[in-house]
């Protein structure tokens, strides 16, 4: 049998290591996971308490339109329903987007190095990719616009991007929007956009009201927490969303899922915790990164991208055999970088104890 020739290059995701695999692998009892952007503090106990009520309707299909939480969403946004649209996590919408919208032949524009989604589903669908590297670990959005062609079809904007965590301001991104062809749908990702707490981070909606070729991508894994049951969303103009809907598979969210987000949604208080927790860590984290002579990039996100100055692989071998998974940037394409999730006090704790330690035993790279 023999696979479509554009395909068999594609690297497969590699995730980062599970905690219980790690524990085996090394012996150890405990293991701290900062490897995946996950929320340290789990997800509302109001979403708990809806994944254990809908056990009783688990022989049942779930709504393929997703009504209620759409409903739901739409109130919250200020939006209307039919400018939403759910996958198994903002990942599906980004294939779905694909799907929709390229063909061969076609040009998409993004980011190196960014989330390696768009990519991967360009090239499934056998479009040209073209890359435009960074500026100072942030998407470079005039030298994005000036790679656009009349066989541009899409452009992606990961704001906060990852793997950086760095920021497009709302001016930057407006005047990006303002010069683009109308023709030329321009995804922001904004999977991270609930942890922001600087006042110049782009006003999406606005944004969307403005221009009708603008498609936001969210999601109920990171700061709401509910990352392992697959639930994202997307937000744009009525004729974009009808478009990927016509290629959306049915029942393509569960039930599970879905209750879980309509909880999670109507307990704000708990995402202002989050963030708050969030900002602290960062904070911390800065400051032991600051004393201990690192470079990193400005964190947006619930993640930092810290220069070690040293081979990110023994770093990272290093931490795992302490107990403790980051992402390494040999990985990401940052051969002396590791990105680390900021987690809980006594985890962001752990970790910095450790990195002290592997510092001095690893050789710093000439």
């Amino acid at each position: 049998m023999k696979p479509k020739q554009n395909i068999v290059h594609l690297p497969v995701y590699q995730p980062g290591k599970p905690i219980e695999e790690v524990k085996r692998e090394l012996g150890l009892s405990e293991v701290t996971k900062l490897a995946s952007n996950e929320n340290p503090f789990g997800c509302s106990p109001k979403a708990k308490q809806a994944i254990v009520d809908e056990v009783e309707r688990v022989s049942l299909y779930p709504d393929g339109g997703s009504v209620e939480l759409t409903k739901a969403v739409a109130e919250f946004y200020n939006v209307e329903p039919n400018q939403i649209i759910f996958g198994a996590g903002s990942d599906e919408i980004i294939l779905m987007i694909a799907r929709a919208f390229l063909v061969p032949g076609d040009e998409t524009v993004m980011a190196t190095h960014t989330f390696p989604q768009y990519k991967h589903n360009a090239e499934i669908e056998s479009a040209k990719v073209i890359e435009v590297p960074l500026q100072e670990g942030t998407h470079d959005l005039p030298a994005l616009l000036a790679r656009v062609t009349d066989k541009t079809k899409i452009v992606w904007v990961c704001n906060p991007n990852n793997p950086t965590g760095t920021i497009n301001t709302h001016a930057e991104v407006k005047d990006f929007l303002s010069k683009i062809s109308p023709d030329v749908l321009v995804v922001l990702d904004e999977a991270y956009a609930e942890y922001i707490t600087t006042e110049d981070y782009p006003d999406g909606l606005q944004l969307l009201k403005e221009h009708k070729n603008v498609i936001l991508l969210r999601t109920f894994s990171k700061i709401y927490g509910l990352a392992s049951l697959r639930i994202g969303y997307g937000i744009g103009h009525p004729e974009v969303i009808h478009t990927i809907n016509q290629v959306r598979e049915p029942f393509n969210t569960t039930r599970f899922a879905q209750a879980a987000a309509l909880a999670a949604i109507g307990d704000q208080s708990f995402i202002e915790y989050c963030r708050t927790a969030n900002a602290e860590g960062i904070a911390y984290l800065s400051g032991e990164f600051d004393r201990l002579g690192l470079s990193y990039f400005p964190a947006h996100g619930n993640f930092m991208m810290v220069d070690v100055q040293r081979p990110a692989a023994p770093v990272f071998n290093a931490l795992m055999s302490k107990g403790i998974i980051v992402r390494g940037g040999h990985a990401l394409d940052f051969p002396t970088s590791i990105r680390v999730t900021v987690g809980s006090r006594e985890q962001n704790g752990k970790f910095i104890a450790a990195l002290e330690q592997v510092l001095a035993e690893v050789e710093v790279s000439v």
